[in-house]
């Protein structure tokens, strides 16, 4: 990974479309390193996980270009690879598996890490979700706090439970998220080092019994619209 982190460190000092593209080959060296490991970590999913068997590299990483068009930031690149290893792809409105490498401490987010969830549902499916916690939240909450040092996400929480729920229930912090979605961080080191593919694969093998609980609200939500 090593390649990957030091085209993402010097496309950040050099954020523009002269520098990217007399740096073609360097780019092209760090996809690749990233996309074959990618294509690893799919396969190593799959082990555990069928219902991500079978995808591509192509069917779940995100590309480096940036759309500007509505956007007061006008650097054309992204400083960061990620990808999304979703049931039947990254668009596919399932919540999956996310990877995202970014080695500079001001770019999208800010720091490398990992993800399990589903970010910014359909109405419908956060309708779903909201439904499973009040089914299996105790499960829920203890599949996070079981897993390899991933936790919630509140970004964006609501201050109130939403209209059709219980409020004061001890799921109260989870019926209020407008994202389903855990996360890890990542430093360099654990980034760059020799088992980071095994390790990565473990922390997503800890988080899958939440994984699970969001997809199966996610299906129950796809039927429905399927009625």
């Amino acid at each position: 990974m090593r390649e990957a982190v030091d085209f993402l460190e010097a496309l950040h000092d050099n954020n523009n479309r002269e520098w990217f593209n007399a740096n073609k080959p360097f780019y092209k060296r760090a996809e690749a390193v990233f996309v074959e490991f990618v294509a690893k970590l799919i396969d190593g999913l799959g082990e555990f996980d069928a219902s991500v068997r079978g995808l591509q590299a192509k069917d779940c990483v995100y590309r480096i270009y940036r759309d500007t068009r509505f956007s007061n930031d006008k650097t054309p690149y992204k400083t960061h690879f990620s990808a999304f290893v979703a049931p039947h792809g990254k668009k596919s409105g399932y919540g999956g598996y996310y990877v995202h490498i970014e080695p500079t401490e001001d770019g999208l987010i800010g720091y490398s890490m990992l993800a399990a969830g589903l970010v910014m549902p359909e109405p419908i499916v956060l309708r779903s979700i909201r439904e499973e916690i009040l089914d299996n939240g105790r499960e829920i909450v203890d599949a996070v706090d079981n897993s390899n040092g991933f936790t919630v996400s509140v970004y964006g929480q609501l201050k109130r439970t939403p209209q059709g729920f219980p409020s004061g229930t001890e799921f109260d912090h989870l019926l209020r998220l407008k994202d389903a979605c855990t996360e890890k961080r990542l430093s360099k080191d654990d980034i760059l080092s020799d088992g980071f593919l095994t390790q990565v694969l473990d922390d997503f093998r800890s988080i899958k019994p939440y994984l699970d609980h969001i997809n199966r609200a996610v299906q129950y939500a796809h039927e429905e619209m399927m009625r």
